[in-house]
Formats: structure tokens, sequence, C-alpha cells
């Protein structure tokens, strides 16, 4: 690949909604990078196969991080070397950062088994109850069904008291249990900050140099200070005024640049480029 000054982590799920909308600017954000050849590395909760539609739309051809730290994936013969544990998912060459399935919804079943709490995983219902509760139509409802990492599930007739003592047990055994709206996520070893390291690591090695990491996420975004403390520099995106914020994962300034300016994104590009 290119020598490249840089590498942008982009947290997307709050800038290309599931229905498909995109945040104004962000794709022409994204072809000043690929003109300044910096690539782009999407950082999502969402499935591999969520990434397909919105990838093609916007001709995303770099690495992408999904289902919240579980996997990094590489398309076919983006860097000219392999990691060192990789498996085979989809059209993907995948850096495992978490257990691959079926080991969340093997711990799933035994915690809602050994706490008596009632949990329902999407996996497990049937092509309507899937749309009701995603509140998806059929096909994206489907897309969010099949997960290579991660289990994706609802509590049923629980009591908080019930779903704290769940969450206790999660704990307990070191599991990723996070609250995804109205559902929750289950994973085994989990790892977001790890998943952009090893990443970044395989740049290293495959441009020998250290490319700058620019982390940029809102603040709707669940992981967002994960993030900005894996990456060398941040960029918060907010609808708010610019200024700036406090990152509580390293406990240092990130710069803050607001959405609602007409010239948000060129804003981004600069920060990104400017040479210090």
């Amino acid at each position: 690949m290119l020598q490249t000054p840089t590498v942008v982590y982009c947290a997307v799920d709050s800038l290309i909604q599931s229905r498909g909308r995109i945040q104004p600017g962000f794709d022409d954000f994204t072809v000043a990078l690929e003109q300044r050849n910096i690539p782009i590395v999407w950082v999502s909760n969402r499935t591999r196969l969520q990434m397909d539609e919105p990838r093609r739309k916007l001709g995303h051809n770099h690495p992408f991080i999904a289902e919240g730290g579980c996997g990094v994936y590489l398309p076919e013969g983006y860097f000219n070397l392999r990691p060192t544990k990789t498996v085979r998912m989809g059209r993907f060459t995948t850096i495992p950062i978490g257990e691959p399935q079926p080991a969340a919804a093997e711990a799933l079943e035994s915690i809602s088994s050994d706490t008596s709490v009632s949990a329902v995983s999407m996996s497990s219902l049937s092509p309507r109850e899937l749309v009701q509760n995603s509140g998806l139509p059929a096909k994206e409802a489907e897309l969010v069904r099949h997960r290579d990492f991660d289990e994706l599930f609802f509590f049923a007739g629980a009591s908080n008291e019930d779903i704290d003592r769940f969450v206790s047990e999660a704990e307990k055994r070191k599991l990723q249990l996070r609250q995804r709206g109205g559902l929750w996520s289950l994973a085994v070893g989990a790892d977001l900050k790890r998943g952009v390291r090893e990443l970044s690591k395989l740049y290293d090695r495959s441009l020998r140099s250290h490319p700058i990491s620019f982390g940029i996420s809102t603040s709707e975004d669940d992981d967002h200070a994960v993030l900005f403390g894996a990456c060398d520099r941040a960029l918060q995106l907010s609808k708010g005024a610019e200024g700036a914020a406090e990152s509580p994962s390293n406990a240092r300034k990130i710069r803050e640049i607001s959405l609602a300016e007409p010239d948000s994104w060129e804003e981004v590009l600069a920060a990104i480029t400017a040479r210090n």
C-alpha cells in the first residue's frame, strides 16, 4: 500500500444511520481523505453483513471494526503481510479480538440459566418476531440476526433487580455486556482498544513507519471514550458550540467540532492534515 501520514478511525453508527441516511458532508469528507491517501477505518457496533451496503454506497475499501470491537475485518489483498492470528469470515480476512460464535450464544444461555433471568436472543426469533423486536424492515432485520461474535438479546419479563443480577454475573465472568437501546449485546473478549491497536500495528509494519492515528466520534457513539484512548489524537463531533472536551479514557483534552457549522467537515479535514 502507498505511504500515508495518518490513519483515521471513525465511529460511524451516528454518521450513517441504519436506514441509510448519511450525515451531510460525510461522503465528501471520505472522498477528500481518499484523494490524500489517508485510510479511514470504520468503527461500528453493527455486523459485517450490516456494513456491506453502506460500504458499497460510499466506496469504502479499507478495514473496518465491527460488533463493538469484536473483530477487525481486512479486505482481500489490502496488506502485503498478515497478522499472526486470523480467521476467514465471508470475503474478509479477520483478526478475531473476541471469541467467535457460538461462544457468546453459549455464554448467554449459561448466565440466563444460572441466574433464572429470561434472556431472548434475536437469533432465536421467527422472521415476524425479529421485525417486531428490531423495528427494522424484514431484510434489514435479518442482517441483525447473523452475527460473527456477539449475541444480541432482550430481557423478557425481567425486573430491574433481575437485570442487575444478570449484569453482575456477566461481570464476574469477565464478559462484555452493553445496552444497545432496547436491546443488549453480550460478547466474549470484545476489546475495541485492542482492535484499534492491533490494526495500527499492522499499518506500522506494512508502511515501516508510524502514521498518526486520529479517532473521530460523536458523543452519541457508545464507545467514543475508548476509541479516543486508543488513538494518538482525537476529534469529537457535536451539535453544539465548538470547544474542548475531556476524554475519561486518557484524561486529555480533545478537540470538539460542531456539525452544525456549514464548513464542519472541512475543519475536520484541516485538523487531520495539519502538520503539527
